[in-house]
Protein backbone atom coordinates (compact mmCIF):
# COMPACT_ATOMS: atom_id res chain seq x y z
CA UNK A 1 0.00 0.00 0.00
CA UNK A 2 1.38 3.69 -1.27
CA UNK A 3 0.84 6.43 1.26
CA UNK A 4 0.01 10.24 -0.58
CA UNK A 5 3.01 12.44 -0.49
CA UNK A 6 1.47 15.05 0.34
CA UNK A 7 0.20 13.22 3.42
CA UNK A 8 3.26 11.42 4.14
CA UNK A 9 5.11 15.13 5.07
CA UNK A 10 1.65 15.70 6.77
CA UNK A 11 2.87 13.02 9.39
CA UNK A 12 6.23 13.76 9.47
CA UNK A 13 5.42 17.19 9.71
CA UNK A 14 2.79 16.20 12.72
CA UNK A 15 5.33 14.05 14.63
CA UNK A 16 7.62 16.70 14.51
CA UNK A 17 5.64 19.33 15.97
CA UNK A 18 3.81 16.50 18.72
CA UNK A 19 8.22 15.82 19.52
CA UNK A 20 8.59 19.84 19.95
CA UNK A 21 5.69 20.15 22.31
CA UNK A 22 6.57 20.56 26.25
CA UNK A 23 6.76 17.46 27.91
CA UNK A 24 3.54 18.58 30.21
CA UNK A 25 1.58 18.80 27.17
CA UNK A 26 2.51 15.62 25.51
CA UNK A 27 1.97 13.85 28.83
CA UNK A 28 -1.50 15.14 28.45
CA UNK A 29 -1.94 13.78 25.54
CA UNK A 30 -1.02 10.33 26.09
CA UNK A 31 -3.80 10.84 28.72
CA UNK A 32 -1.31 10.64 31.64
CA UNK A 33 -2.25 13.12 34.73
CA UNK A 34 0.26 16.10 34.81
CA UNK A 35 2.40 15.42 38.63
CA UNK A 36 3.16 18.99 40.34
CA UNK A 37 6.11 18.36 42.73
CA UNK A 38 5.18 21.30 45.62
CA UNK A 39 7.93 21.51 48.02
CA UNK A 40 7.36 23.47 51.23
CA UNK A 41 10.09 24.63 52.95
CA UNK A 42 8.82 24.63 56.63
CA UNK A 43 6.25 22.47 57.90
CA UNK A 44 2.67 21.80 56.31
CA UNK A 45 1.03 23.87 59.54
CA UNK A 46 3.21 26.86 59.10
CA UNK A 47 2.07 27.02 54.97
CA UNK A 48 -1.26 25.53 55.21
CA UNK A 49 -3.24 28.44 54.52
CA UNK A 50 -0.72 28.79 51.09
CA UNK A 51 -1.17 25.79 50.58
CA UNK A 52 -4.75 25.88 50.52
CA UNK A 53 -4.85 28.95 48.41
CA UNK A 54 -2.77 27.45 45.67
CA UNK A 55 -4.86 23.87 45.59
CA UNK A 56 -8.10 25.92 45.43
CA UNK A 57 -6.71 28.43 42.38
CA UNK A 58 -5.29 25.32 40.81
CA UNK A 59 -8.81 23.61 40.99
CA UNK A 60 -10.62 26.64 39.48
CA UNK A 61 -8.05 26.31 36.53
CA UNK A 62 -9.60 22.93 35.85
CA UNK A 63 -6.46 21.16 37.86
CA UNK A 64 -7.95 18.83 40.47
CA UNK A 65 -6.20 16.60 42.43
CA UNK A 66 -6.27 13.03 42.04
CA UNK A 67 -8.64 13.38 39.02
CA UNK A 68 -7.31 15.68 36.12
CA UNK A 69 -3.59 16.38 38.22
CA UNK A 70 -1.51 14.61 40.65
CA UNK A 71 0.17 16.78 43.03
CA UNK A 72 3.21 15.45 45.39
CA UNK A 73 3.44 17.41 48.31
CA UNK A 74 7.22 17.23 50.48
CA UNK A 75 7.68 19.22 53.41
CA UNK A 76 11.32 20.26 54.56
CA UNK A 77 10.78 21.44 58.36
CA UNK A 78 13.54 24.27 57.72
CA UNK A 79 15.73 22.20 56.42
CA UNK A 80 18.37 22.97 54.06
CA UNK A 81 19.56 19.51 53.48
CA UNK A 82 15.68 18.28 53.62
CA UNK A 83 15.35 20.87 51.03
CA UNK A 84 17.92 18.99 48.44
CA UNK A 85 16.36 15.93 49.25
CA UNK A 86 13.25 16.71 47.97
CA UNK A 87 14.48 18.53 44.93
CA UNK A 88 16.51 15.40 44.09
CA UNK A 89 13.45 13.11 44.48
CA UNK A 90 11.04 15.44 42.28
CA UNK A 91 13.55 15.16 39.73
CA UNK A 92 13.53 11.81 39.84
CA UNK A 93 9.67 11.51 39.71
CA UNK A 94 9.97 13.29 36.81
CA UNK A 95 7.52 16.02 37.96
CA UNK A 96 5.92 17.96 35.04
CA UNK A 97 6.47 21.45 37.42
CA UNK A 98 8.00 22.26 41.31
CA UNK A 99 6.79 24.65 43.12
CA UNK A 100 8.60 26.23 46.39
CA UNK A 101 9.61 29.46 47.87
CA UNK A 102 12.30 31.80 47.88
CA UNK A 103 13.94 29.55 50.42
CA UNK A 104 13.80 26.21 48.70
CA UNK A 105 15.16 27.60 45.18
CA UNK A 106 18.50 27.80 44.96
CA UNK A 107 18.50 24.06 45.76
CA UNK A 108 15.84 23.42 43.41
CA UNK A 109 17.51 25.53 40.81
CA UNK A 110 20.44 23.21 41.41
CA UNK A 111 18.55 19.88 40.96
CA UNK A 112 17.04 20.67 37.86
CA UNK A 113 17.15 23.24 34.72
CA UNK A 114 14.90 21.27 32.87
CA UNK A 115 11.37 21.21 35.14
CA UNK A 116 9.58 24.10 35.07
CA UNK A 117 9.71 25.91 38.11
CA UNK A 118 7.85 28.49 40.21
CA UNK A 119 7.99 30.06 43.22
CA UNK A 120 4.89 31.42 45.36
CA UNK A 121 7.21 34.00 46.70
CA UNK A 122 10.86 34.87 46.92
CA UNK A 123 12.57 38.71 48.26
CA UNK A 124 14.07 40.43 45.23
CA UNK A 125 14.74 37.07 42.78
CA UNK A 126 16.99 39.53 40.20
CA UNK A 127 19.42 40.28 42.77
CA UNK A 128 19.37 36.89 44.53
CA UNK A 129 20.48 35.77 40.95
CA UNK A 130 17.11 33.28 40.63
CA UNK A 131 15.88 35.12 37.51
CA UNK A 132 17.69 37.41 34.50
CA UNK A 133 14.82 40.12 34.99
CA UNK A 134 11.27 40.34 36.01
CA UNK A 135 10.17 41.03 32.73
CA UNK A 136 12.24 37.93 31.05
CA UNK A 137 13.20 35.83 34.15
CA UNK A 138 14.69 33.25 31.28
CA UNK A 139 15.71 29.87 31.95
CA UNK A 140 13.02 27.69 33.55
CA UNK A 141 12.16 29.84 36.86
CA UNK A 142 9.59 32.13 37.34
CA UNK A 143 7.01 33.24 40.07
CA UNK A 144 5.96 35.85 42.36
CA UNK A 145 8.55 38.69 43.97
CA UNK A 146 7.78 40.31 47.28
CA UNK A 147 9.57 43.49 46.12
CA UNK A 148 7.43 46.39 46.31
CA UNK A 149 8.29 50.41 46.60
CA UNK A 150 9.82 50.95 50.16
CA UNK A 151 8.27 47.67 51.89
CA UNK A 152 11.24 47.94 54.47
CA UNK A 153 10.89 51.37 55.16
CA UNK A 154 7.29 50.86 56.16
CA UNK A 155 7.72 48.12 58.63
CA UNK A 156 10.63 50.61 60.28
CA UNK A 157 8.05 53.71 60.29
CA UNK A 158 5.08 51.66 61.76
CA UNK A 159 7.59 49.79 64.72
CA UNK A 160 8.78 53.52 65.36
CA UNK A 161 5.19 54.81 65.20
CA UNK A 162 4.06 51.50 68.20
CA UNK A 163 7.70 51.75 70.02
CA UNK A 164 8.29 55.47 70.82
CA UNK A 165 11.42 55.40 72.34
CA UNK A 166 12.85 52.95 69.72
CA UNK A 167 16.95 53.86 69.55
CA UNK A 168 18.61 49.81 69.14
CA UNK A 169 17.16 47.54 66.30
CA UNK A 170 17.61 43.80 66.77
CA UNK A 171 17.31 42.44 63.24
CA UNK A 172 16.89 38.39 63.73
CA UNK A 173 17.53 36.11 60.01
CA UNK A 174 19.23 33.23 59.05
CA UNK A 175 21.38 34.40 56.33
CA UNK A 176 20.65 32.53 53.30
CA UNK A 177 21.01 34.29 50.26
CA UNK A 178 17.60 34.81 49.51
CA UNK A 179 17.34 36.62 53.24
CA UNK A 180 20.33 38.61 52.79
CA UNK A 181 18.91 41.10 50.60
CA UNK A 182 16.46 41.77 52.96
CA UNK A 183 18.68 41.28 55.84
CA UNK A 184 20.86 44.36 54.08
CA UNK A 185 18.11 46.42 53.41
CA UNK A 186 16.80 46.57 56.77
CA UNK A 187 20.32 47.79 58.45
CA UNK A 188 20.74 50.37 55.72
CA UNK A 189 17.60 51.97 56.41
CA UNK A 190 17.63 51.75 60.02
CA UNK A 191 20.94 53.18 60.23
CA UNK A 192 19.92 56.18 57.74
CA UNK A 193 17.26 56.66 60.66
CA UNK A 194 19.88 56.87 63.06
CA UNK A 195 19.53 53.14 65.16
CA UNK A 196 21.80 51.42 66.05
CA UNK A 197 21.32 47.58 64.54
CA UNK A 198 22.24 44.69 66.12
CA UNK A 199 22.64 41.64 63.73
CA UNK A 200 21.55 38.21 64.91
CA UNK A 201 21.71 35.15 63.15
CA UNK A 202 20.86 31.45 63.22
CA UNK A 203 21.37 28.53 62.17
CA UNK A 204 18.65 26.11 63.72
CA UNK A 205 16.18 26.17 66.41
CA UNK A 206 18.10 25.26 69.15
CA UNK A 207 19.93 28.99 68.30
CA UNK A 208 16.74 30.88 69.01
CA UNK A 209 16.37 30.68 73.18
CA UNK A 210 20.39 32.00 73.54
CA UNK A 211 20.21 34.40 70.96
CA UNK A 212 17.05 36.27 72.34
CA UNK A 213 17.84 35.83 75.86
CA UNK A 214 21.06 38.32 74.80
CA UNK A 215 19.22 41.25 73.52
CA UNK A 216 17.79 41.48 76.89
CA UNK A 217 18.44 45.36 78.42
CA UNK A 218 20.17 45.61 74.70
CA UNK A 219 17.39 45.90 72.23
CA UNK A 220 14.42 47.72 72.08
CA UNK A 221 12.63 46.09 68.85
CA UNK A 222 13.08 43.08 67.13
CA UNK A 223 12.70 42.64 62.96
CA UNK A 224 12.35 39.00 62.20
CA UNK A 225 13.99 38.25 58.13
CA UNK A 226 10.97 35.59 57.30
CA UNK A 227 12.67 32.23 55.93
CA UNK A 228 11.68 28.57 56.51
CA UNK A 229 13.92 28.04 59.45
CA UNK A 230 11.93 31.56 60.68
CA UNK A 231 8.47 30.22 59.93
CA UNK A 232 9.47 26.62 61.44
CA UNK A 233 9.70 28.25 64.72
CA UNK A 234 7.53 31.38 64.47
CA UNK A 235 6.53 30.47 67.64
CA UNK A 236 9.48 30.04 69.79
CA UNK A 237 10.61 32.70 68.57
CA UNK A 238 7.50 35.45 69.49
CA UNK A 239 7.60 33.49 72.82
CA UNK A 240 11.33 33.54 73.73
CA UNK A 241 10.77 37.30 71.97
CA UNK A 242 7.78 38.06 74.41
CA UNK A 243 9.50 36.84 77.38
CA UNK A 244 12.20 39.54 76.82
CA UNK A 245 10.27 42.33 76.27
CA UNK A 246 10.94 42.66 72.78
CA UNK A 247 8.18 44.17 70.36
CA UNK A 248 8.80 42.09 67.09
CA UNK A 249 7.77 43.35 63.35
CA UNK A 250 7.57 40.36 60.49
CA UNK A 251 7.08 40.08 57.06
CA UNK A 252 3.87 37.62 57.03
CA UNK A 253 0.74 37.11 58.83
CA UNK A 254 1.42 33.42 60.10
CA UNK A 255 4.08 34.97 62.57
CA UNK A 256 1.25 37.53 64.20
CA UNK A 257 -1.10 34.40 65.06
CA UNK A 258 2.16 32.76 66.61
CA UNK A 259 1.80 35.90 69.33
CA UNK A 260 4.42 38.13 67.38
CA UNK A 261 2.94 41.97 67.69
CA UNK A 262 2.75 43.02 64.10
CA UNK A 263 3.44 42.19 60.29
CA UNK A 264 2.89 44.22 56.76
CA UNK A 265 4.02 42.50 53.85
CA UNK A 266 2.40 40.93 50.63
CA UNK A 267 -0.53 38.64 51.40
CA UNK A 268 0.91 35.69 50.32
CA UNK A 269 -2.02 33.32 50.17
CA UNK A 270 -2.96 35.68 47.30
CA UNK A 271 1.04 35.20 46.01
CA UNK A 272 0.18 31.46 45.81
CA UNK A 273 -3.20 31.56 43.98
CA UNK A 274 -1.21 33.93 41.38
CA UNK A 275 1.55 31.06 40.96
CA UNK A 276 -1.18 28.56 40.16
CA UNK A 277 -1.86 30.47 37.45
CA UNK A 278 1.64 30.56 36.24
CA UNK A 279 1.37 26.67 36.79
CA UNK A 280 -1.65 26.13 34.80
CA UNK A 281 0.20 28.31 32.10
CA UNK A 282 2.95 25.92 31.97
CA UNK A 283 1.06 23.28 31.92
CA UNK A 284 -0.43 24.21 29.04
CA UNK A 285 2.53 24.86 27.09
CA UNK A 286 4.35 28.16 27.73
CA UNK A 287 7.62 28.26 29.16
CA UNK A 288 8.27 29.71 32.19
CA UNK A 289 11.44 31.46 30.85
CA UNK A 290 8.98 33.79 29.25
CA UNK A 291 6.70 34.07 31.90
CA UNK A 292 6.94 37.61 33.82
CA UNK A 293 8.16 37.44 37.69
CA UNK A 294 5.12 38.94 39.35
CA UNK A 295 5.00 41.55 42.38
CA UNK A 296 2.36 41.46 45.35
CA UNK A 297 -0.71 43.76 45.00
CA UNK A 298 -1.80 43.03 48.24
CA UNK A 299 -0.56 44.09 51.37
CA UNK A 300 -1.56 43.05 54.89
CA UNK A 301 -1.00 45.26 57.76
CA UNK A 302 -1.84 43.24 60.69
CA UNK A 303 -2.18 43.93 64.65
CA UNK A 304 -1.69 41.81 67.67
CA UNK A 305 -3.39 43.70 70.36
CA UNK A 306 -3.05 40.61 72.91
CA UNK A 307 0.85 40.82 72.68
CA UNK A 308 0.77 44.79 73.02
CA UNK A 309 -0.92 44.78 76.07
CA UNK A 310 1.01 42.20 77.42
CA UNK A 311 4.21 44.31 76.26
CA UNK A 312 2.57 47.47 77.73
CA UNK A 313 2.42 49.22 74.51
CA UNK A 314 -0.30 51.46 73.11
CA UNK A 315 -0.89 50.95 69.34
CA UNK A 316 -2.10 54.76 68.00
CA UNK A 317 -5.57 54.51 67.19
CA UNK A 318 -4.70 55.86 62.97
CA UNK A 319 -2.85 52.89 62.65
CA UNK A 320 -5.41 50.34 64.06
CA UNK A 321 -7.42 52.28 61.55
CA UNK A 322 -5.22 51.32 58.67
CA UNK A 323 -4.64 48.02 59.96
CA UNK A 324 -6.43 44.96 57.66
CA UNK A 325 -6.63 42.82 60.60
CA UNK A 326 -6.36 43.36 64.14
CA UNK A 327 -6.37 40.02 66.39
CA UNK A 328 -7.61 40.63 70.23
Amino acid sequence: MQIDPLRRRDFVALLGAAAAWPPAVRAQQAGKRPIIGFLGTATAPAWSVWTAAFVQRLGELGWIDGRTATIESRWAEGSEQRVAEIAAEFVRLKVDVIVTSGGGLRAVMQATALIPIVFGTANDPVRAGYVASLARPGGNVTGMSNQAPDLAGKRLDILREVVPGLRRLAILGHRLPAIVVEIDEVEALARSLGLTTIPIEINSAQDIAPAIEALKERADALYVASDPLIIANRLRINTFALAARLPTMTTSRDQIEAAGLMCYGPNIPDQFRRAAELVDKILRGAKPGELPVEQPTKFDLVINLTTARALGLIVPEKLLALADEVIE
